[in-house]
């Protein structure tokens, strides 16, 4: 599967995740931000490739369909609830991504 995880800024959650994840079972794994200043910023490319979406945030996942909703529409879009109170592989963190996304893939 194609997995694609965003957040704000593509530099801690998302980034993180992307880390974790990618080759866990032959999963291809890409990772962006939703604000026009992100490290990576999502791409309609992108949004098309991926098989299912994890969102940080209730507004990452509003922001997507807002601008994108002809291509998420039909996605599979999880919501992980994940606030941006962590540093860049935080343990912590890697704990909290692993325990809400392996359910899923």
């Amino acid at each position: 599967m194609n997995l694609l995880f965003l957040c704000s800024q593509n530099k801690r959650r998302s980034l993180t995740a992307e880390k974790i994840f990618d080759g866990y079972h032959g999963h291809k794994v890409y990772s962006a931000g939703t604000e026009s200043n992100a490290r990576v910023k999502v791409t309609p490319g992108l949004l098309g490739w991926a098989d299912i979406i994890f969102c940080m945030e209730k507004k990452h996942l509003r922001r997507i369909q807002g601008k994108y909703f002809d291509i998420v529409a039909d996605k599979k879009i999880i919501c992980l609830n994940v606030s941006d109170d962590y540093d860049f592989m935080d343990r912590e963190l890697q704990e909290i991504l692993e325990s809400c996304v392996y359910e899923y893939i």
